[in-house]
């Protein structure tokens, strides 16, 4: 079967959730999805100086991080939920469709499962569609 149209798909982007409908842009990549307002975000979290760190070697010095989910309500959060499981549907779905190219060029399970650190037998129970 072959993949759907991005313009068919129920695109979300992969970071807030919000429907493509829900914005003015979507940029699709490998599986994920990226709206025009997250970009317009990471632009200013980009440039924005970062603090300094005491140790350069600190892996989490090169992470901003938003702190957004301790500042809503529980009722904030439950209505995200939805969208967060639809992003997550999506991310699926991708995964399917790129394990089915795969399939389709001859890669065998085995090569599928190592590239998804799963065994053979895995990948074919999750992506085979066979039971």
């Amino acid at each position: 079967m072959p993949a759907p149209s991005l313009a068919d798909e129920k695109i979300h982007c992969s970071f807030c959730a919000k429907s493509k409908t829900e914005v003015e842009r979507v940029i699709a990549g490998a599986g994920v999805y990226i709206c025009n307002e997250c970009v317009h975000l990471c632009t200013l979290i980009l440039d924005t100086p970062a603090a300094p760190s005491t140790a350069p070697s600190d892996a989490s010095a090169a992470t901003t991080e938003i702190p957004w989910p301790d500042t809503m309500t529980d009722e904030q959060i439950l209505d995200l939920l939805p969208r967060v499981a639809s992003v997550s549907a999506q991310v699926d779905a991708s995964l399917q469709v790129w394990v089915t190219r795969l399939r389709d060029r001859g890669v065998t399970w085995a090569r599928i499962g190592a590239a998804l650190g799963m065994t053979r037998q895995s990948a074919w129970e999750r992506f085979s569609g066979e039971e």
